[in-house]
């Protein structure tokens, strides 16, 4: 197999995980790219995500965040393995009012059992990107098989 059909592999594999995941379909996150050891993921910001106050809803924020660190830690997952959600820690930098939301999750540390993951959080506030929240992870792997 070569490089491009591996890239492609892992790219479908992800997505699937995007699709599978009811809730994270109903939020409306989408795959935007992926590759061994990170993920990138979008929300487009409708009226359903913001709380009374008209801010993107912390909740929101931190089930893209979660959702992405996962699909990172589940690039370098080995077949018939899984991972699902041990810790998170979220810090959010500042309130969001934004059309659109993109997260970038990197696999910080991995092992045998955890893997250890970042996701950061970006608005476009003005036609620039800001970071607005981050979320660290640590990820269980699980055995399927």
């Amino acid at each position: 197999m070569t490089t491009e059909q591996e890239r492609l592999l892992l790219r479908d594999t992800i997505e699937a995980g995007f699709r599978q995941a009811a809730f994270v379909g109903d939020v409306g996150i989408a795959l935007a790219d992926c590759g061994p050891g990170w993920c990138e993921s979008t929300l487009a910001i409708t009226a359903r995500h913001l709380q009374h106050g008209g801010i993107v809803h912390a909740g929101v924020q931190a089930t893209m965040a979660d959702h992405t660190a996962g699909a990172a830690a589940s690039t370098i997952l080995e077949a018939g393995q899984h991972v699902v959600t041990a810790e998170f820690k979220i810090n959010l930098l500042r309130a969001v009012r934004s059309e659109r939301l993109r997260c970038r999750a990197d696999v910080l540390k991995s092992g045998r059992s955890i893997i250890v993951v970042e996701a950061d959080v970006f608005a476009d506030v003005h036609g620039e990107s800001v970071l607005v929240s981050r979320l660290n992870a640590t990820m269980s792997v699980l055995d399927l098989a």
